[in-house]
């Protein structure tokens, strides 16, 4: 995927209905991911002001709640991708008026953050299923006060290799739509204006008792958006084909149990102060000013 282009195989229709109908929840695997992505912040000596949770109700509520501790003096905006989803993060997240730890907390307000308004932005889980991923991250690296940073996490083009290569050997649609490279995401963070991106990744490998229960668990991670799959629901026989198929297929060792490969990818970075062009004429605006004269960079 060209730094221009939206993702080539991600159904942008597929991505709104998703959108609208996944699980107001956290699934395990995501809240599993969100406490390693926690496990960096040790390094980031920056205390936010303010920060940003970009889609916690299924990035981990879990993780917001360690988040809030970390940061129990920071301003916080939760932002959603719907209304059920805002609600829901209402619901799970904010304290009741009359608990008192609610009076001495920073206050949460559930929208998308100001530009400018935050020092951290964290997101997790959340960039793979993005129709259009340049323009989030631009959304992000807007929301971000100059010298704050990004945390966030995805699936990379390892996930579900297995079923992937399955269903090429059934001669069956694509299992699942392309996912990005940690590479290509370097790049596209840097021509969206970030500095100093840090990228790594880890394949994790999770182990299924049956067929139905690995299938549950991935019906609870997200869909197929790809634009040549399936075209229409398959009944039962197909059903069941598949479940024999997996059984064959994606057994590892001597215990009998299902192998299927996540590929995680976790990056970092910084927004840095705006570069000014300098001629013999410039126009400089008073916040670029302010940021150039004020923006001194901190450790993290």
């Amino acid at each position: 995927m060209t730094t221009t282009q939206r993702p080539p195989t991600l159904d942008p229709l597929a991505v709104s209905r998703w959108q609208r109908t996944a699980p107001l929840a956290s699934p395990w695997l995501h809240e599993e991911v969100a406490r390693r992505m926690q496990d960096r912040l040790q390094w980031i000596k920056l205390q936010p002001e303010a920060w940003a949770h970009w889609g916690a109700v299924r990035g981990g509520l879990q993780a917001h709640a360690q988040l809030a501790k970390i940061y129990q003096n920071s301003a916080c905006y939760v932002a959603e991708a719907s209304m059920e989803r805002s609600q829901e993060a209402m619901k799970k997240i904010a304290s009741p008026w009359w608990n008192p730890k609610q009076w001495r907390a920073a206050r949460t307000r559930f929208e998308a953050p100001p530009p400018a308004s935050v020092d951290m932005l964290w997101a997790n889980m959340a960039l793979h299923e993005s129709a259009d991923p340049q323009a989030l991250l631009a959304q992000w690296h807007q929301a971000l006060k100059v010298n704050g940073f990004l945390m966030f996490s995805c699936l990379g083009p390892d996930t579900a290799r297995e079923l992937r290569e399955l269903y090429t050997q059934l001669g069956w649609p694509p299992a699942g739509h392309e996912l990005t490279d940690m590479h290509d995401w370097g790049d596209m963070l840097v021509q969206t204006g970030f500095a100093e991106p840090v990228m790594d990744m880890e394949r994790i490998i999770l182990t299924y008792e049956t067929p139905a229960r690995l299938l549950q668990e991935l019906a609870e991670l997200g869909r197929n958006f790809h634009p040549a799959r399936f075209p229409a629901l398959r009944g039962r026989a197909w059903k069941a084909r598949l479940e024999q198929a997996l059984a064959r297929h994606l057994v590892r060792g001597d215990d009998g149990r299902l192998s299927l490969t996540f590929e995680v990818i976790y990056g970092h970075a910084l927004k840095a102060p705006p570069k000014i062009k300098v001629s013999a004429l410039s126009a400089v605006s008073v916040e670029d000013m302010r940021s150039m004269l004020h923006g001194q960079r901190p450790h993290s």
